[in-house]
């Protein structure tokens, strides 16, 4: 049996027919930048999200860039960053010329962990970056506390964690501007590279709205240094067709998952994903952890089924960011879990055949050591 990491085709197989009339009707629009579907994306994706504004971007750095600049973040400031995340939010930081300030996750949910936020925090620190890593929301409260405590800026990474909640609200709805991407892979994927910010705040929304497109407002009259970091037209009008099948998809990913729960409860060494009181977990990955993660991935590969490793290097350990001057050690949770963490298929359509041969297949792995 041969069952990738990853499988679009079930799901894109039931929207065919939709996803090729909003190719046609994009097409025969002859309208392709920042026109109706991008429009209709940004206001669907707004109340979606339970915001008032969403702003479609080129991707999901871009949209971390963009509200981090727009926020007044620049040289000489400091931004509270996850020690374990994918680089891209490491990057936005760097690219408003800040720097990224790494601060360790709880050991049990992987996210941001609030009790290390205020050691963190110097007269330089301007604002906190939150990851809802793998899916599942931060403890958004007590982050916000802290923030409002020390007057600084919020912008949530809501790029794995689209219609999760904490306590009843929405992530991507409690910073002053949040970021997310619809990469392929995500929970909500676009056909290609997209992404977009959400806020509460028009001025943010405008002014990123004006970043986005040269810093222009009206075409040929630019307000400001600005970026070509648009949603593409298309690429929208694809969201809007996926956007009401997201909740249905979460459904079914928190379903494998509790699946997944209970048929590995107990087997070997594996710790196996942690919800917070509080959170949901929309499971864009689920993430298992073992001692054994190497052999374990090998095994599983030789047996047809694909695993992936998010992330099997810690970004103070890339040799982008050699300049801060970290090494190994500095980090020690983010490097445990670089190298015992080890994503499961999770995608919308796996078979019930497929979810028990990845699990014996796990069993047998254990029962051979």
């Amino acid at each position: 049996m041969k069952i990738p990491f990853v499988n679009f085709e079930p799901m894109h197989h039931a929207l065919q027919a939709a996803m090729q009339a909003a190719f046609q009707r994009v097409y025969d629009a002859n309208w392709f930048v920042l026109g109706k579907e991008v429009e209709a994306f940004e206001t669907a994706y707004a109340q979606f999200n339970a915001v008032k504004y969403c702003v479609g971007l080129s991707n999901g750095l871009d949209a971390l860039h963009l509200a981090l600049k727009t926020l007044g973040i620049g040289v000489g400031d400091e931004v509270i960053v996850p020690s374990n995340t994918y680089i891209a939010t490491w990057l936005a930081v760097s690219y408003t010329g800040a720097t990224p300030i790494p601060v360790e996750p709880n050991t049990e949910t992987y996210n941001l962990d609030p009790a290390k936020l205020e050691e963190a925090i110097t007269s330089r620190t301007k604002a906190i970056l939150p990851v809802h890593l793998y899916g599942q929301s931060c403890n958004m409260t007590s982050i916000i506390n802290i923030a409002k405590k020390y007057d600084l800026k919020v912008v949530e990474d809501n790029a794995q964690a689209q219609g999760a909640s904490w306590e009843g609200c929405l992530t991507g709805s409690f910073g002053h501007i949040n970021a997310t991407s619809f990469y392929p892979g995500k929970n909500l994927g676009a056909l290609g590279d997209a992404g977009a910010i959400t806020t509460n705040s028009i001025e943010y929304a405008e002014q990123i709205a004006i970043y986005r497109n040269y810093g222009s407002k009206q075409k040929y009259y630019n307000e400001r240094i600005g970026y070509n970091m648009r949603l593409d037209e298309l690429q929208a009008a694809f969201l809007q067709v996926k956007l009401p099948h997201l909740n249905k998809w979460i459904a079914e990913r928190q379903t494998i998952a509790q699946w997944y729960n209970e048929a590995l409860k107990g087997v070997g060494d594996l710790f196996l994903p942690i919800v917070e009181p509080g959170a949901t977990h929309v499971y864009h990955l689920y993430v298992i952890r073992t001692q054994y993660r190497d052999a374990l991935q090998a095994y599983l590969t030789s047996r047809g089924i694909g695993t992936l490793i998010h992330y099997p290097l810690p970004p103070h350990l890339q040799k982008a960011y050699s300049y801060l001057g970290y090494k190994k050690g500095d980090f020690p949770i983010a490097e445990a879990l670089a190298n015992t963490c080890l994503s499961l298929p999770v995608w919308s359509g796996i078979s019930n055949e497929e979810l028990m041969f990845i699990v014996n297949s796990i069993k047998e792995f254990y029962n051979g050591r």
